[in-house]
């Protein structure tokens, strides 16, 4: 296959300018950027200097003292090069990122509409110094290896004249130390050299790495461009001359924009599991609200969400002190502009009907009543708990809207020093309750600093609230402690002193069954759990 025309553009001296924009590194002082204590970009007042690529550190140093020396991050060259590429797609379409630094385009299409490659060049480049103040070089030629030979002096290589321009260069532009090395020992300097060599005597001496250097060589990429295509914009908007200021209104522009939503999505092979609506009012009031599914939204169940969502909106009423009512207030105008996002999408068989069916009718009015709570009363009116890390039983838990992904807030793996056992408790007070641990003779149990009891467990008193509710409260029964386990030690914030808490758990069992989880801070003991 015939390599494609390729316009290439490259920023020289890529990690150095990354260093500059990410880390605001002046990239006119002397810099290099090191990896595995050699060089690998250097600034052009460094190379002044006679700093190179390949030299060590010390050597480059010697050559330039007041050399700025930064390690190299892939991370870093990338994030810095994406709003480049962002600006190449905004004149072109389909980008391939070859590294960062480097990104080629098919030469054809953009040549076509500028009225030649070299306008179309120069539109490029024009556009990424305006749009990332970052000056580059683009390159033309048949295939992406000539293409980015090209770009390091800016030259346009005539269709059909690629082998030609390769065959002058040397060995040392294929890239491959190794293989450049062997190839000049045998008195093979050019490309155009390696390029004579039959391709079955090259693949018998050099092996396969051989060969696709080979092909490159003769002006032949081993694999077409590869372009990055933007994702399509999926989301629909309609525009009202009449604002939308009655419910029923509303309903039906929501059905008619739903089906188009599902419409396009489905030309794309793929439908919404979270939807975006959002409204502008006449009165320039915007108004947007998130919903989340846990199966695919149909046709039908986007215009339901839709359809609550705007009642919600157009039925709210403004907070009033005293009132009790607690919802968003109203717009102060109908709305005139509609706009739905499918923020969260997958293939359309991305999700599979459950074991028995597909979601009971029971389950889907659920869902229906607590979407339509929250769209007249705010996302957070209906809440739902959610395991995550911690190493207290309360830590682990926290609420989340209802409907939202049920991710984690914190890794809940370890490491989590000083996290309980399992099993978990059953029931976590709200508030702990004071209490009190003796030993067999009476004795207050505590732990030294060393995590040692002075004495086995053997008596439990808790403090209950007092009957007259005026906050006190009162030592309750002695249970005796037929099993106890621990202590388990957590020193958590210590760099904090103010927020800094240490304490010391202890899981007990009493004679009665009930098991407790303990807690001692402070020379104080508490009942933090009870267990099932």
């Amino acid at each position: 296959m015939a390599p494609v025309r390729t316009m290439l553009l490259w920023c020289p001296d890529w990690p150095v300018i990354a260093a500059e924009i990410v880390d605001g590194v002046s990239a006119a002082t002397p810099v290099a950027v090191l990896y595995a204590n050699r060089v690998v970009a250097a600034s052009a007042s460094a190379r002044a200097e006679g700093v190179r690529r390949g030299l060590r550190k010390r050597e480059a140093q010697s050559r330039c003292p007041r050399l700025t020396v930064l390690d190299h991050d892939p991370g870093r060259d990338v994030r810095a090069f994406e709003p480049v590429v962002a600006a190449v797609e905004e004149v072109v379409a389909g980008v391939e990122v070859i590294r960062p630094g480097a990104c080629a385009v098919a030469a054809r299409g953009p040549s076509r509409y500028f009225g030649g490659e070299e306008r179309a060049a120069e539109r490029i480049v024009e556009h990424v110094a305006q749009t990332c103040e970052v000056e580059s070089q683009i390159g033309i030629a048949d295939g992406v290896f000539a293409a980015g030979l090209a770009a390091r002096s800016g030259r346009v290589v005539p269709p059909g004249d690629t082998a030609g321009f390769l065959a002058g260069l040397p060995v040392e532009a294929l890239g491959r130390p190794g293989l450049t090395d062997l190839l000049r020992r045998l008195g093979l300097r050019t490309l155009g050299d390696f390029a004579a060599l039959p391709a079955g005597d090259v693949l018998a001496r050099f092996g396969f790495d051989g060969t696709l250097a080979h092909r490159l060589a003769a002006g032949q990429d081993h694999r077409p461009l590869a372009v990055r295509r933007p994702p399509p914009d999926l989301a629909v908007t309609e525009t009202y001359d009449d604002p939308l200021d009655r419910v029923d209104a509303a309903a039906f522009a929501a059905r008619t924009l739903a089906e188009r939503l599902h419409e396009t999505l489905g030309g794309h092979g793929l439908a919404c599991t979270r939807l975006g609506i959002e409204a502008v009012t006449a009165h320039g009031q915007e108004l947007r609200r998130v919903w989340r599914h846990d199966g695919l939204l149909t046709a039908a169940a986007i215009a339901d969400r839709v359809r609550w969502q705007l009642d919600g909106w157009l039925t709210g009423t403004s907070r009033r002190p005293g009132s009790g009512r607690v919802g968003p207030p109203r717009p102060t105008a109908g709305i005139i502009r509609l706009r739905l996002v499918p923020e969260g999408v997958l293939a359309h068989v991305g999700l599979q009907p459950g074991l028995w069916g597909e979601t009971g009718a029971e389950r889907e009015r659920a869902h229906r009543a607590l979407n339509r709570v929250q769209g007249i009363l705010g996302p957070e009116s209906v809440l739902t708990a959610v395991l995550g890390g911690g190493r207290s039983p309360a830590d682990q838990t926290r609420l989340v809207p209802w409907g939202d992904e049920r991710a984690p807030g914190r890794p809940a793996a370890p490491p989590w020093p000083g996290r309980l056992p399992s099993p978990a408790p059953a029931v976590v007070l709200p508030e702990p309750l004071p209490a009190a641990v003796y030993d067999a003779a009476g004795e207050l149990v505590r732990v030294t600093a060393r995590l040692a009891v002075s004495a086995p467990p053997a008596r439990l008193e808790v403090a209950v609230p007092a009957v007259d509710g005026a906050g006190s409260v009162a030592p309750g029964a002695p249970v005796e402690i037929v099993g106890w386990a621990g202590p388990w030690p957590v020193d958590e914030r210590w760099w904090a002193p103010a927020e800094a808490r240490r304490r010391a758990r202890f899981q007990v069992g009493l004679t009665d069954g009930t098991a407790l989880l303990l807690s001692l801070a402070g020379g104080r003991w508490w009942v933090e759990a009870v267990y099932d």
